[in-house]
């Protein structure tokens, strides 16, 4: 697994060098450490090091200036859970070769935010507008939320301050097993710590330099036995020879390691790419596309409904002979994918969110 000791170099503010996160990075040993007082000498900066190494070897430490929390960029046509998104970083140490911020970012280096301390008071702010609706919060969209957590402390910091909320679900999700930091944490809230999950074949050709499947399982048993809610993401289902299969196999596998009383929800999405995929990851991306696939509502490449659909009922399935406990749910597809899968019948964003906060509330927030 890559972790922070394969970081090559740390660009900083000048004036941060005392801020807690940059004081964490700059303590690093064996980094070349480099600082910056403007943006053209920090452009500068980073035209000599794309020279030198590549865009995961290098972290940018820039002050928090953006907005505190933003929605999920829906697909248009589809239907979205109305994730909220906390950006605290922008950028991977993993490569995995189906990730949309290939074609998405178009900078050089992985940005980790600073100065974020006091954003957690503005999401109890939000969470508390309406005490009675599960807010979903996760930091995970633009990065891997704990590849680096153990260093920044942005998840122990997050999971403290937002235990006072009866409503507020911080979700932190990885493909790391980088949790023992976390486990000893008295004040857990709400917290949940997830998974991206995929078949073996899935994460040692595509998922390079996250941890194996058995280590991320292992994670999320040792997750449970804390105290965390648990929570699991087959996103994206590849298709290949004997995929079914697997994919099947890999639910019961899951719910063989851990508890599906404590998993709050499942998501499932096929693999789908934008335009611009094929020419970002060009060495991956004919294996990857080579499946009939065709443009959806939202204009993104897509495998045929047919298989879709059977893959969505099968995994469902296969969860629900386990618990009905988790809500499982439908990453960007369709209301005609949703009623054909789970007979739900969703015409916008908004009813599904509360549907998955009412089942939530049910299921695990029995004090709301």
């Amino acid at each position: 697994m890559r972790t922070v000791d394969d970081i090559k170099a740390i660009v900083y503010n000048e004036q941060d060098a005392g801020e807690r996160i940059t004081s964490a990075f700059l303590r690093l040993a064996g980094k070349e450490k480099i600082p910056y007082s403007s943006k053209d000498e920090l452009e500068t900066i980073l035209a000599g090091l794309k020279n030198r190494f590549t865009s995961k070897d290098v972290i940018i430490l820039k002050r928090f200036l953006g907005r505190v929390f933003q929605n999920c960029p829906a697909s248009a046509g589809m239907i979205c859970c109305n994730y909220t998104l906390f950006n605290t970083c922008f950028g991977c140490l993993y490569d995995c070769a189906y990730c949309f911020l290939n074609s998405y970012i178009n900078f050089f280096g992985i940005i980790q935010f600073t100065h974020i301390e006091g954003t957690a008071s503005e999401i109890l702010s939000y969470a508390a507008q309406n005490e009675s609706f599960v807010r979903r919060i996760g930091t995970g969209e633009f990065c891997d939320s704990l590849m680096m957590d153990e260093l920044t402390g942005i998840g122990k910091t997050l999971i403290e301050s937002l235990s006072v909320s009866k409503n507020a679900m911080i979700e932190l999700k990885t493909k790391s097993d980088n949790i023992e930091h976390l486990l000893s944490v008295s004040q857990k809230g709400n917290a949940v710590l997830a998974w991206s999950l995929n078949t073996e074949h899935a994460v040692s050709r595509y998922e390079h330099g996250s941890v194996s499947l058995e280590r991320r399982l292992a994670a999320a048993q040792r997750a449970a036995r804390a105290g965390y809610f648990l929570a699991f993401h087959f996103d994206p289902i590849i298709r290949y020879e004997g995929a079914e299969a697997d994919y099947e196999a890999l639910v019961h596998r899951l719910f063989s390691a851990v508890d599906p009383e404590r998993v709050v929800w499942v998501s499932l999405g096929c693999f789908r790419y934008s335009a611009g995929f094929k020419e970002a990851k060009a060495e991956l991306s004919r294996e990857l596309t080579s499946a009939e696939m065709f443009p959806g509502l939202d204009g993104k490449m897509r495998y045929l409904r047919s298989f879709r659909l059977a893959m969505y009922k099968k995994m469902k399935d296969a969860i629900y002979s386990y618990s009905r406990k988790p809500f499982v749910y439908l990453c960007m597809e369709s209301s005609d994918m949703w009623y054909d899968v789970f007979g739900a019948d969703y015409s916008n964003p908004d009813q599904l969110e509360e549907a998955m906060s009412s089942h939530i509330k049910k299921e695990f927030l029995h004090k709301l």
